[in-house]
């Protein structure tokens, strides 16, 4: 499926595509951080027949609704195009060095070129967390890299 993104001068990005059944349905991040869910009518696919703003946890709700399930189906197809690329799920224990503590403060990409694709709360899924997203004891963590990288992210998490 191709997806298309245009450039909004002052506003931000718009990402676009069209359904099989010939919808074309858009997603515009404004710079602000809003972001609109679009459906485009299907006489004019310039013309906005139906437009819903969505706030930060609108928009990870709806992300979580149509993305977890296809978060591990993507991986394992990952891991059959690339090699050497694994996928491992790290718990958040109780005690552990960044329970309680943002993301972002592992640098966890920087220090391992590992990449946090998702985390597991409560057999939810929330896909890709931002660097201000707290973890919490019991959280899952799903980090994507090399075998030597998603090693070191599994030792940054346990003893930081």
């Amino acid at each position: 499926m191709e997806v298309e993104q245009t450039a909004l001068p002052g506003i931000g990005l718009r990402h676009e595509f069209t359904t099989q059944s010939g919808r074309r349905i858009g997603v515009v991040s404004h710079r602000t951080g809003r972001r609109d869910l679009v459906i485009y009518d299907k006489g004019d696919p310039d013309r906005a027949c139906e437009a819903v703003q969505l706030n930060d946890d609108e928009a990870d709700a709806l992300s979580e609704l149509l993305g977890a399930p296809r978060i591990v189906q993507r991986l394992n197809e990952l891991h059959r195009q690339v090699e050497g690329l694994v996928s491992v799920q790290l718990p958040i224990t109780q005690g552990a060095p960044y329970a309680g503590r943002p993301m972002g403060e592992t640098r966890m990409r920087t220090r391992t070129g590992s990449s946090i694709v998702a985390v597991v709360r409560d057999g939810r899924v929330v896909a890709s967390p931002g660097p201000d997203f707290v973890f919490a004891a019991g959280d899952t963590v799903v980090v994507v890299g090399t075998l030597e990288g998603t090693t070191a992210a599994a030792d940054i998490l346990a003893a930081g």
